[in-house]
């Protein structure tokens, strides 16, 4: 039981909470996931990423591609439009090799490692000063005596969550 003390302040905490979390939310420029997309921005539209790598994955373009929709289906309330979107994503992804990092004292690789670069055009029809063109990469590293049929589905699903993680933040988060 909450003694007759401490009700006002439960009260001036809930009431400040509540008022916070309809302030903030109805005015559609920030959300609990971190996102601050501009009150006006209704749609999004996100083009296939093709794969443009020397090394060509034939599933990388369709699972990037998903994940970054997946992410901006989960995280904000935009609706997804096919072109001309109020926020617009396209690009390709330009890199996908694996490569020895870490070398043994008889000259054997230890690890492998898996990189994974995209180049992303954004663009923010309401604040333009958010416009981009980057490049993201990301990699993860393997023991060398797997195969990387064996490891790639895991590596590039990790790979590819945090590049759709960075994709996210560096468009809608502004970090």
């Amino acid at each position: 039981m909450i003694s007759i003390y401490k009700k006002p302040l439960l009260l001036a905490a809930v009431s400040t909470f509540l008022f916070l979390n309809v302030f903030l939310t109805a005015c559609g420029v920030y959300s609990f996931t971190g996102a601050s997309i501009p009150p006006e921005a209704k749609t999004i539209s996100i083009q296939q990423f093709p794969n443009n790598a020397p090394l060509v994955q034939p599933m990388l373009s369709q699972l990037f591609t998903d994940a970054l929709r997946d992410k901006f289906s989960s995280q904000t309330s935009l609706t997804q439009v096919a072109a001309n979107g109020d926020l617009s994503f396209e690009g390709a992804i330009t890199d996908y090799r694996t490569q020895p990092v870490a070398i043994t004292g008889d000259q054997t690789a230890a690890l492998n490692r898996l990189t994974i670069t995209i180049r992303v055009v954004f663009r923010n029809r309401f604040d333009e000063k958010q416009n981009f063109e980057s490049t993201f990469t990301r990699f993860d590293d393997y023991d060398s005596s797997r195969a990387l049929a064996e490891v790639e589905e895991q590596l590039m699903a990790d790979i590819i969550e945090a590049l759709v993680q960075d994709v996210f933040n560096r468009s809608v988060v502004n970090w």
